[in-house]
């Protein structure tokens, strides 16, 4: 059972309107690592979770906040939008100084939401499901998590970055600060699981099945050597089960891809033989 309470769980209130800037927060609305793809995608682990009710309540709690992260961003964007008219929206040709001020708004937030926040990017890209990853995998999917967490966390640092309200920036930051949590939360759950299962997912997969001698070789594919530097080129295996090697111009270890010819199917006409010029 889900409620809604009449509160935001933190203020958004900019200190006066600015349509341009509406259209930006758009992007971590409704944009492929916005508020409602984290959302879906915590909730849909959730409901789908079939682990311990620990990681099933981490992922509801967690999709739960993030509807209310949804109301902030939406709130702050129809705000953003108040005094934009569209009388106004009208003037804007003919009015230099009101083109400026409602210069790089959004036509959809006027035309089709009546100056509110649209389920959509920062250039009108709908919001799509398929941006979201709920596998079943635990350690696949909170790793998923922590990817969008830390893509969101970037973007909405770039947008405190490029805004000069105050109340703006305020729950920016604070939106920001719930980004730096989660971000630690997915973390500490991954090594959990790491530490009962493995650090390669999935975890279930027999080693032995897996053409070993491949699992641990850093192949240089590229001009020069500068790989070979990272951690990633010598040294032991993240997972601990190996030495990570590094391979200078491997060489391939296939066939080339011939194909055969495609024959013809059963809907297909065989071409008609060339006529025979000497037959009568």
């Amino acid at each position: 059972m889900f409620y809604h309470i009449k509160e935001l769980q933190y203020d958004a209130v900019p200190s006066r309107p600015d349509p341009a800037f509406a259209r930006k927060l758009q992007e971590i609305l409704g944009g492929q690592f916005g508020e409602m793809t984290v959302m879906m995608q915590y909730l849909m682990q959730g409901w789908n979770c079939r682990a311990e009710q620990k990681y099933r309540d981490l992922l509801l709690d967690t999709g739960t906040e993030e509807i209310s992260h949804v109301e902030i961003v939406s709130t702050l964007i129809a705000r953003l939008l108040d005094g934009a008219s569209a009388k106004e929206q009208e003037m804007a040709a003919a009015d230099p100084l009101l083109h400026a001020a409602m210069g790089g708004m959004s036509p959809r937030q006027l035309i089709v939401s009546g100056l509110g926040a649209l389920p959509e990017d920062s250039e009108g890209v709908p919001w799509n499901g398929r941006y979201t990853a709920a596998s079943g995998n635990l350690l696949a999917d909170f790793r998923a998590n922590l990817a969008a967490e830390s893509q969101s966390r970037l973007q909405t640092v770039r947008l405190y970055e490029m805004s000069d309200d105050h109340g703006v920036k305020d729950t920016l930051a604070f939106l920001i600060a719930r980004d730096t949590m989660h971000q630690n939360q997915w973390m500490a759950a991954i090594a959990e699981i790491e530490a009962k299962e493995g650090k390669v997912a999935p975890g279930t997969f027999p080693k032995e099945r897996e053409r070993r001698e491949f699992s641990y070789k850093f192949f240089n594919l590229s001009r020069g050597e500068e790989s070979s530097k990272g951690r990633w080129a010598c040294g032991p295996s993240m997972d601990g089960c190996s030495e990570f090697q590094y391979v200078q111009q491997p060489q391939p270890y296939g066939e080339p891809a011939f194909l055969k010819p495609a024959p013809y199917s059963v809907h297909d006409t065989p071409p008609s033989p060339l006529p025979n010029p000497n037959k009568c």
